[in-house]
């Protein structure tokens, strides 16, 4: 079974071509969309941000997760009754609290391999690989910070909000600190579309990579 990932380096909308290869892939089951996310104050209103481009694109059906008010056994039913999962964004740590170091975990691995698309937006797309690298400028501490990830993506890292945060330095620090691994910078308003662990396609303003410690614009 084929494995679908989208990550994006910033906040939402989807960017339009890989918002159609999600749509493509979620309508082939008859089921919600679920968005995962950890919830704070106005999250309702900041919901349609996610679900409008996809809802102009044919997906009509949505279930919201917020954490953590929901039960972890609705969260882990709806994952796995779901066409697809949308991981939102907001404080890393929390996330990887509420979603990495739960049970729920292993519902969204589970249904990963299933071939249920997964995106994970900013804090989202950062709990997706085996490790968890969180920017200081990300961590209130303003320290690096390395947690456990999901593992749908191994021996990969992702920096988000690359040029924004100017995070080039955080990227090179984790690099030292995980060798062998790929690693991308992602922009806001940009992202990478994963098969099978593998970069598909990517859209959006800039995906960046270190190779042999020079900086290379990729995409």
């Amino acid at each position: 079974m084929s494995k679908h990932l989208f990550l994006f380096g910033g906040s939402p909308p989807f960017t339009i071509k890989i918002a159609k290869q999600f749509v493509k892939l979620a309508s082939k089951v008859d089921a919600p969309v679920s968005i995962l996310l950890v919830e704070r104050k106005g999250w309702e209103e900041y919901m349609p941000k996610y679900t409008r481009l996809l809802e102009e694109l044919g997906l009509n059906k949505f279930t919201f997760l917020p954490l953590p008010s929901t039960p972890i056994e609705q969260v882990i039913y709806s994952i796995k009754n779901s066409s697809g999962l949308i991981i939102g964004g907001g404080n890393t740590n929390l996330y990887a609290d509420y979603i990495v170091d739960t049970e729920i975990s292993k519902s969204i691995m589970e249904s990963y391999e299933s071939g249920i698309p997964v995106a994970g937006f900013s804090a989202g797309a950062l709990i997706c690989p085996t490790w968890c690298i969180i920017s200081p400028k990300d961590s209130v501490n303003c320290e690096f910070q390395q947690r456990k990830g999901l593992g749908l993506i191994p021996n990969v890292l992702i920096a988000v909000h690359f040029s924004q945060w100017n995070d080039e330095d955080h990227l090179r620090y984790a690099i030292s600190k995980f060798k062998n691994h790929l690693n991308f910078g992602i922009d806001e308003e940009t992202g990478i579309y994963f098969l099978n662990g593998i970069v598909e396609a990517s859209e959006g303003y800039g995906v960046y990579t270190i190779e042999n410690e020079n900086l290379i614009r990729v995409r």
